[in-house]
């Protein structure tokens, strides 16, 4: 059989498949003490979900941050990683300067506020370098962060992220998760729409009908309106 026929034969199961849902729910992180990891995360105002031990000495602990649809689970004899391994665990927020003030307000040693002076560099342990002191310019999307560890050392990067990439959310499910996301979207469409009253040099009598349409190209990564 030829490289062409091989390659047509995959094409054709894939475009005979079927597609199901698969929804990314769980994040399990490797620790060493999972009562003192239960009073971190505890402590950070995470929900807590579940805490089941059982007789074989098996235990899961389950939290999910405030408004989040993937939750973190932890335990005995759930995971041969190395306690503290889990490094780039992402936290996404509209506000930065608001979310590491909340996360400091817990007790919690986080990072200043910081942008990457080159690619990755968000990644690297704090002090290594190439990053650069308060939010990005402009607070452009994707390229703010801070960064906190849970006391095993997992390490948790709060990025934040206003205007999405096109296609990441289907625009039918533009929701927003909390009433704090929604006033921040609000707050940038009122923003913008405040230019564009000034570059139309008039009034918009229907500005919700406006806010709408920004508001949900803006989570969908959508063209914005001017």
């Amino acid at each position: 059989m030829s490289t062409m026929d091989v390659r047509s034969s995959a094409v054709s199961r894939i475009a005979g498949a079927r597609t199901v849902e698969l929804r990314f729910e769980v994040v399990v992180i490797p620790v060493s003490d999972v009562d003192r990891a239960k009073e971190f995360y505890d402590g950070l105002g995470w929900r807590l979900d579940a805490d089941f031990p059982f007789d074989n000495g098996f235990r899961v602990v389950q939290f999910t941050p405030p408004g989040s649809a993937t939750s973190v689970q932890f335990g005995t004899r759930m995971t041969s990683a190395e306690p503290g391994s889990a490094r780039g665990l992402y936290l996404i927020v509209s506000d930065i300067k608001a979310a590491r003030e909340a996360v400091a307000a817990r007790g919690v040693e986080i990072s200043p506020v910081f942008h990457p002076e080159s690619p990755g560099a968000q990644f690297r342990a704090d002090g290594g370098g190439d990053r650069l002191a308060g939010a990005a310019p402009e607070h452009d999307s994707y390229s703010s962060f801070a960064t906190f560890s849970d006391p095993d050392g997992n390490g948790w990067l709060l990025q934040e992220v206003t205007t999405r990439l096109p296609g990441r959310i289907d625009p039918a499910e533009a929701a927003y998760s909390s009433p704090s996301d929604l006033a921040d979207a609000l707050r940038r469409a009122a923003a913008a729409h405040g230019e564009h009253e000034t570059r139309t040099g008039e009034p918009d009598e229907d500005w919700p009908t406006w806010y709408a349409a920004y508001m949900v190209a803006e989570r969908t990564g959508a063209e914005l309106p001017t």
